[in-house]
């Protein structure tokens, strides 16, 4: 059997049934009517979602790096997460939070974690699914749980995560976060809710209502694709809000690229230009932004 192009629809098709109200059933019917029969939509799922089997950027045993599972406290219960720091640091890193998408905390937001520690950071990994008993293996109801979270309970446990960071003996005091779809929006919310955060980068996040964007006191980095019309509507508001209240950040477009441009374990969607991009541009920003002094 040859396997049809993906095309934009099945993209969005799937785009929906993450994020919007489309099920599972709804989604598979709709892509079998897009690939035109029912083996082909078998065959192009897959590549539609992430494949967590995918070797990872930074493995999990790379020299470079100490991992470990840490917790901490949040204001209703421990959380956890999955630290990472250069094997050979004794101190004074700037550090950051890495927050997941919503499917919660997987082996590739480990391997974010541990990206940034190549380049001289303590990254830490946070498990916004900890006070449910952790994230779960089918990420199906992962979605579910992300979706029942409580917005202001969930906003909490992240501005203690920064408190936790903060405060870090093997960091310098400066606190970033970066964030990836409803992990993008998480940041753009933690910088409004965390006089404490110093730097944000938001991968095709959300953005915060525009009433809320003068109390952002940290320097902000957006990337946004092209081709995802759901979450860029809300752009030009959230740029309108930022410009008026004096926020120092940079956006950056990527033409052709799709929501989830960054995600390697994703086959039809990653975009290994624009992601090597963004990520340049990350670490050069988080250089800059958490260095001491």
């Amino acid at each position: 059997m040859t396997i049809p192009k993906i095309t934009q629809e099945m993209i969005k098709a799937y785009d929906d049934y993450t994020h919007l109200t489309l099920d599972r059933r709804g989604f598979m019917d709709k892509l079998t009517r897009l690939a035109g029969s029912g083996a082909a939509a078998a065959a192009i799922a897959p590549m539609l979602a992430a494949n967590q089997a995918h070797a990872a950027i930074v493995p999990a045993d790379d020299a470079r790096v100490k991992s470990e599972t840490v917790s901490w406290p949040g204001p209703a219960g421990e959380l956890s997460g999955y630290l990472a720091v250069p094997a050979e640091a004794t101190g004074d890193l700037g550090t950051v939070i890495v927050i997941h998408e919503n499917r919660g905390l997987n082996p590739h937001l480990e391997d974010v974690a541990r990206r940034l520690a190549v380049e001289g950071f303590l990254g830490l990994a946070v498990d916004l699914l900890s006070p449910l008993g952790g994230t779960p293996a089918d990420e199906d109801q992962a979605r579910q749980m992300i979706a029942a979270l409580d917005p202001a309970a969930n906003l909490a446990n992240l501005v203690a995560t920064v408190a936790f960071l903060k405060s870090h003996p093997m960091g310098n005091g400066k606190v970033g976060a970066i964030g990836f779809c409803w992990g993008g929006g998480a940041v753009n919310q933690l910088a409004v809710a965390s006089p404490d955060l110093s730097a944000g980068v938001a991968y095709y996040g959300s953005q915060p209502p525009a009433a809320d964007v003068p109390k952002i006191k940290a320097h902000l980095l957006l990337h946004y694709a092209g081709l995802d019309d759901r979450i860029n509507a809300g752009i030009p508001a959230y740029e309108e809000a930022l410009k008026s209240a004096g926020i120092d950040y940079t956006l950056y477009m990527y033409e052709g690229a799709n929501h989830a441009f960054n995600n390697d374990t994703s086959a039809a969607r990653y975009d290994k230009e624009a992601a090597d991009l963004a990520w340049s541009r990350s670490i050069a920003f988080f250089t800059e932004a958490l260095a001491t002094g």
